[in-house]
């Protein structure tokens, strides 16, 4: 019998940790998180980390598992989150999967080969010092001429992505979309119920500009100084994540504290819709707008139903 797996992803903001700890009580489950930020140790209030207390005893996984110098990549989460998919189960619990990046998600849902065998450090580091030379938008255009896809479908700013692309093309003379491509045309091990959360946009966007001004209340700009006084900076994949990049510019005096702030909230934005498309193309996903209900208990009453509809809970 293939493991029965629940899947609630989204766009930031949208309130999927209070939503899945509510889930995740009342089918017995555990969670993992699908966030590229949270993996990383120290990197907290800048990506709006689950602590302790909010957890409500709900086991969780996958977050703090890096230093914030190391890199982490869809073949690790992937590697990593089976592992833990298998103890959840074999203890008799729901695995619940959480967290809006996509290419997480589909590395368990598409059984992605990405040849882990493929690593090429000095490439990496040559394309990382281009990028700081000549800019991000540079080092995408490479792409461009050699995986049209992946160039379509990544942003200029997903550097790390990017990067792997390059890579693997390299490497390999053929397209990262290529090997993607292939990975769909195999059948999912596991028996899956997709959920994604939504509202409207003007609410979302609302509630993205909160978050940015409890986050900084809450000492971001801090969190981001220890993080430099401990040796780590831009050049290092985790502080390109969305709030600290914009405040380590703010640090280093190229923008005003207005201009990073204003910066830090147009980047979340954007990032939000990017999530959404990327979640749209995947014909998956079973939608859920947030404000169609008058409750988050009615909310998580609908998202069981759904699932104990598309796979068996007993």
């Amino acid at each position: 019998m293939k493991q029965k797996l629940l899947i609630i992803a989204g766009p930031t903001a949208i309130g999927k940790t209070s939503i899945s700890i509510l889930v995740a009580e009342k089918l017995c489950g555990e969670i993992i998180s699908a966030d590229s930020a949270q993996v990383y140790k120290y990197m907290d209030i800048g990506t709006a980390k689950i602590s302790k207390e909010e957890m409500k005893g709900i086991k969780h996984y996958m977050l703090d598992v890096l230093y914030p110098d190391e890199i982490f990549s869809a073949a690790l989460f992937k590697e990593k989150a089976e592992n833990y998919i298998n103890d959840i189960c074999d203890r008799g619990k729901l695995p619940i999967i959480v967290g809006g990046t996509g290419l997480y998600i589909n590395s368990l849902l598409n059984n992605f080969e990405f040849t882990d065998s493929i690593i090429d450090k000095e490439y990496r580091n040559e394309l990382i010092n281009i990028a700081y030379e000549k800019g991000n938008k540079y080092v995408h255009e490479m792409l461009k001429g050699i995986d049209y896809i992946s160039y379509n479908k990544l942003h200029p700013n997903d550097l790390r992505r990017v990067i792997r692309a390059l890579e693997v093309y390299k490497n390999t003379g053929k397209p990262i979309s290529y090997f993607q491509a292939l990975s769909r045309q195999q059948p999912c091990k596991y028996d899956f119920s997709y959920i994604a959360l939504n509202m409207k946009r003007d609410k979302l966007y609302k509630r993205i500009e909160d978050r940015v001004d409890k986050m900084i209340k809450s000492g971001l700009i801090s969190e981001v100084e220890k993080l430099l006084k401990m040796g780590y900076n831009k050049e290092h994949t985790a502080l390109q994540a969305l709030g600290y990049k914009e405040i380590i510019d703010y640090l280093q005096n190229k923008y005003s504290y207005d201009e990073a702030i204003n910066k830090l909230k147009k980047n979340t934005r954007n990032y939000a819709k990017r999530q959404l498309t990327w979640f749209r193309n995947d014909s998956r996903v079973f939608w859920l707008n947030v404000d169609s209900y008058f409750s988050i208990e009615i909310l998580v009453e609908n998202i069981i139903r759904y699932t104990a509809g598309k796979i068996s809970l007993i």
